[in-house]
């Protein structure tokens, strides 16, 4: 690839003056900014966009493309036939017409990809690109570079997409968008003998025998080809026979002993106009060899108007050929392909109907069909059925005009049943059934389907056809299921080995039956035995006689370190058959001791019954290790295991070697990690809150004027998971370090448990005023300095504060009501709360409801743990 690059860089460099520019960048500029952001590893998405900011346009990248791909193809020529005849003419043709990217120019530049067409409003000196799939300029660009560079993203991008289409894409339309399908004519086959001379056609008169002589010529506008010595000769209109034999007989005087003979070198162009529904009708210039496919190919193929079934060549105001492209694409038949003559007319007129076929064909799409066509014809062109296809009839949905009806077509009028326009055919999938099948299944040699007929027919031949029953099989009862003809299963039970040894009548087979032969262990097998507790595996396991406790427990995984083996229990049911009325006692129960494994104390011998239950449980003594944090001014701060059950806050402190400095004491807090227990209550409170809030919703909805408004507000807002909420992993715990290292073991030393987190902080000599002040501050704390003072630093209460309600969060996480003896402390906040007088708004409510909610559910739950 970057050879590649290099080579077309050196083209552009030695050629790019000879274009004029578009923008402020040469050809050769552009391709070295695509070399080395490539080489730098940008996007082709990041190419484009450095491009179009520098100014380039979609028509200079197109130049540029253009000449890099005809570089790449011209690059393994290494010589013309003439070239290689020196200055001899060749005698071989060329296509001389136009080719296909020439037309469009004066269209616009965008028309030149008829595959992609995009129709971009006109754009002023402010239109701003968006660099992304909405910008259609962006998207024609990014097209364009991939032609230089292919960008692999990009190509499966649209490969998914072109996958996602293909479904809604009419069969056949594509063909001549097809660059590897241009339906050019083979110029060098031999000239045919119809094909008529005209002006423009080069001619080549060879005489030899006892004169030798080439006579190379050109067909005049008024039909004459000059001989040397002789002068003009019409051609015009004749065939290349009626050709040769004029110039016998004009210059057979002259060359008696020689013999004459004209040969077409290049032909002359027609003009062919096509019109109708193709992407770009128009008069295009063809080879005097070109057929109506290559026209076709010139215009950009039908639109998403155009028929492909029904394409009309007019001659001389006269109907010469009708074309059906599915003609050649299904039978490979070139019907109607005619060659085009000057002046011919190719029109293209709309299709007529267009049917959607889905389900199980070979080719669910969109096709083009006439209108006496039939249901078999539109199966033929998709391809035919699946394997898996039900093929007894199909279901069309049709539009009457009215509305919409459905038929049910039988495969016998598949043939008869015409299509219509906009008529959408499903083929449904077999049923997941079995028809003229039964089945055996349990213990004999060969279990399976087998097909219900002469030879298998009862029981007997099943069972012998499934070469026997095997050695454990249990021939007392088997069970037969049939399917009744309310398609409901009755069970028969079958005695096989009376019908096996011909005690007992045979049983006659009927479609669908399944024959279930049971195993002397499947017979016992749902008798079971129950482990719980502490084993590796508990759990459900099959019962097997003579089974002792230490075998039961070796089976589930031996016993876990958390297991007591002092008390075993045993659960067995109680069962008496000959009872005649309900016993008290339900259950009995066992209490074992183990040791290793083993028993040591209980019933001697004792032996597990079918369903007996067995409970190991957690010893009192085992405790996992609990570990606790503590954090920032501390010797040595880090993870602690707790060494008993009581540890407090005080014997933390001591093992991380006391406070440094810098600490705090009086600010340490404790982040406390909420267990199972705590997160279900607090799930309950703030579920207990979003419900009262949607109710205040509800009712604040009926008794207002927007009441429907508000109502789908609240609907809205519980659709939208506004009303889920997220309980923390961990909550603040109010402690007093302080008062704790000072008096070991009171109220005030806490009890910590697993997961809990102490935080010493540095001395923090600042006071935070927040809230429904009139300016927000953060002020130097002062000893002994009141609350309203700080207040007043702040510029005092706004004029909707709250004053009564005023509190004071402290560091070490307490709170405390302002008026009720509680005074600032270093890194305190003081928080002034706003009134509520004006009516708020559906979103305030809501917003302030979850505010609310959540410090609800979180002041509940420390009250409940403070309990």
């Amino acid at each position: 690839m970057r050879k590649q690059l290099i080579l077309f860089l050196l083209l552009v460099m030695a050629a790019g003056s000879a274009f004029a520019q578009t923008s402020t960048m040469t050809d050769d500029q552009v391709m070295s900014l695509v070399v080395k952001e490539h080489e730098k590893g940008s996007s082709n998405a990041q190419i484009v966009t450095k491009l179009m900011q520098q100014g380039v346009d979609i028509s200079q990248i197109r130049r540029v493309r253009d000449k890099y791909q005809r570089q790449l193809k011209q690059g393994g020529v290494t010589g013309t036939s003439a070239q290689l005849q020196g200055k001899e003419t060749s005698r071989l043709r060329t296509n001389n017409g136009k080719p296909r990217e020439d037309y469009g120019k004066g269209i616009s530049e965008e028309s030149k990809n008829y595959s992609n067409y995009r129709i971009t409003p006109q754009k002023d000196d402010q239109y701003k690109h968006t660099f992304d799939e909405d910008d259609e300029e962006y998207m024609d660009f990014q097209n364009e570079m991939d032609g230089i560079i292919p960008d692999t993203a990009m190509m499966i991008k649209r490969l998914l997409a072109e996958r996602e289409a293909k479904t809604k894409k009419v069969f056949g339309r594509d063909i001549f968008n097809n660059k590897e399908l241009s339906f050019e004519p083979n110029m060098n086959i031999a000239t045919p003998q119809n094909y008529r001379l005209g002006p423009g056609d080069a001619v080549i008169i060879d005489i030899y025998g006892a004169s030798q002589k080439t006579i190379e010529s050109t067909v005049s506008p008024d039909g004459e080809v000059t001989i040397e010595g002789f002068g003009p000769v019409s051609v015009a209109g004749l065939t290349v026979a009626q050709a040769n034999a004029r110039l016998r007989n004009t210059l057979g005087s002259r060359y008696r002993s020689s013999k004459i003979k004209l040969t077409v070198g290049q032909t002359k162009t027609i003009m062919v106009n096509v019109m109708g529904e193709v992407k770009t009708p128009g008069t295009y210039t063809l080879s005097a060899f070109a057929t109506v496919f290559h026209a076709l190919y010139m215009a950009g193929g039908t639109n998403d108007l155009g028929t492909l079934r029904n394409i009309k060549v007019y001659r001389h105001n006269k109907l010469v050929t009708v074309v059906d492209i599915y003609d050649y694409i299904l039978n490979g038949k070139l019907t109607g392909n005619v060659r085009l003559a000057d002046n011919d007319v190719i029109v293209v007129g709309p299709y007529d109907c267009l049917v959607t076929i889905t389900g199980k064909v070979k080719r669910p799409m969109i096709y083009e069909m006439k209108k006496n066509e039939s249901v078999n014809s539109l199966l033929k062109y998709s391809g035919g059925f699946t394997g898996d296809a039900y093929k007894k009839s199909v279901r069309i949905h049709r539009k009457t005009g009215r509305d919409y009806s459905v038929y049910n077509v039988e495969e016998f009028d598949f043939s008869s049943f015409h299509i219509d326009d906009g008529d959408s055919v499903s083929v449904d999938s077999i049923l997941p059934r079995y028809s003229n099948t039964v089945e055996i299944k349990g213990a004999v040699f060969r279990p399976g389907m087998y097909n219900l007929g002469e030879q298998i027919n009862s029981v007997r031949t099943l069972v012998e056809h499934a070469e026997g029953l095997t050695e454990d099989a249990f021939t007392a009862r088997a069970v037969m299921h049939r399917m009744k003809s309310d398609r409901s299963l009755e069970v028969i039970a079958v005695d096989i080995a009376g019908v096996m040894n011909g005690t007992v009548a045979d049983i006659p087979l009927k479609e669908n039956d399944v024959l279930f032969i049971p195993t002397r262990q499947e017979k016992i097998s749902e008798r079971t035995l129950t482990i719980r507790g502490e084993v590796q595996y508990p759990g459900i396991y099959q019962y097997a006689e003579n089974e002792t406790i230490e075998d039961f427990v070796l089976q589930a995984g031996g016993l876990t370190d958390k297991a007591s083996t002092i008390n075993v229990l045993v659960s067995r049911r109680v069962n008496d058959a000959k009872a005649t009325r309900p016993d008290s006692i339900i259950a009995k129960t066992y209490t074992l001791a183990l040791k290793d494994g083993f028993v040591v104390d209980g019933t001697p011998g004792f032996k597990l019954m079918p369903f007996d239950e067995v409970s190991i449980r957690k010893s009192p003594a085992y405790t996992e290790q609990q570990n606790v944090m503590i954090e920032g001014e501390v010797m040595f701060g880090g993870t602690y295991t707790l060494d008993r059950r009581n540890a407090r806050l005080s014997d933390l402190f001591k093992k991380a070697g006391g406070s440094t400095d810098q600490a705090y004491i009086k600010g340490a807090r404790l982040m406390r990690k909420a267990n199972e227990a705590e997160k279900t209550r607090m799930e309950a409170v703030l579920k207990m809150q979003r419900e009262q809030q949607q109710k205040n919703l509800l009712q604040l909805a009926a008794s207002s004027n927007n009441a429907s408004a508000i109502t789908q507000t609240a609907k809205d807002a519980q659709n939208a998971d506004l009303l889920k909420f997220s309980v923390p992993e961990e909550y603040p715990v109010g402690i007093d370090l302080a008062e704790a290292l000072k008096h070991p073991g009171s109220d005030a030393d806490m009890i910590l448990r697993e997961g809990d987190r102490l935080i010493v902080p540095q001395y923090n000599g600042t006071v935070k005023i927040n809230g429904s002040v009139m300016y927000a501050n953060t002020v130097a704390y002062e000893k002994g300095k009141s609350i309203a003072s700080y207040i007043d630093e702040a510029g005092g209460f706004a004029s909707d504060a709250n004053k009564s309600k005023a509190y004071i969060i402290y560091m070490n996480g307490k709170v405390a009501k302002v008026g009720h003896g509680a005074k600032a402390q270093p890194g305190c906040e003081i928080v002034v709360p706003s009134k509520m007088k004006r009516k708020m708004t559906v979103a305030e409510t809501m917003s302030m409801g979850s505010s609310l909610s959540s410090i609800a559910a979180m002041i509940a739950t420390i009250a409940n743990l403070s309990k």
